[in-house]
């Protein structure tokens, strides 16, 4: 069994604030005219950032919803600077934001093929949490307990992790899968 790396890629780290404070949408977009908000279609506000590229969600009750962050630092980042433009805009920000990362997205790439309908077939005997229905979408739905994941597994090796909370949590998942894969004789050149 030859041993290689992924190639591991996060697409995206979704994360919540919660400020001290309600927010006046009305005071950011006067403040702000690139931000959009239309309260009968949406309740927040949008904030985006060109750099780091992310969108920021505002909401009157003082939450907020940064997604399109490559990493958690970037996620951080992009946060405290909206906080930070929001108060160059007279915006009242007091106290420190609770900021949590509630999703971590990632992409990878075995660079081999697998078979789906082997492994689904072999989960589903040892009692893994597994759904493979290709007539409705091409690849395996795997839940993984630990670290707490849900991985979509293409015959490809293109694999899409998703449900963690640290990036380090998103390479354990993967080589624990490969891991797997490989030792049960799934993994194809």
């Amino acid at each position: 069994m030859s041993k290689f790396e992924p190639m591991v890629k996060i697409v995206n780290v979704v994360v919540s604030v919660t400020l001290q404070h309600k927010l006046d949408l009305e005071a950011i977009v006067k403040a702000f005219p690139f931000v959009k908000y239309r309260r009968k279609q949406f309740p927040g506000a949008v904030f985006r950032l060109r750099k780091p590229k992310t969108v920021t969600l505002l909401f009157g009750t003082g939450k907020m919803v940064c997604v399109g962050a490559k990493s958690e630092k970037e996620a951080k980042k992009a946060v405290k600077k909206v906080i930070e433009e929001l108060k160059r805009g007279g915006i009242l920000m007091t106290g420190k934001p609770d900021i949590t990362i509630q999703n971590i997205v990632a992409s990878a790439d075995l660079g081999r093929t697998i078979d789906l309908v082997e492994f689904c077939e072999s989960e589903k005997r040892s009692g893994g949490r597994v759904i493979y229905e290709p007539e409705q979408f091409p690849a395996i739905i795997y839940r993984m307990n630990e670290p707490k994941a849900v991985i979509l597994i293409f015959a490809s090796g293109k694999l899409v992790c998703t449900g963690t909370k640290k990036e380090q949590e998103v390479y354990i998942a993967i080589n624990k899968l490969l891991r797997k894969l490989q030792e049960q004789g799934f993994v194809y050149k």
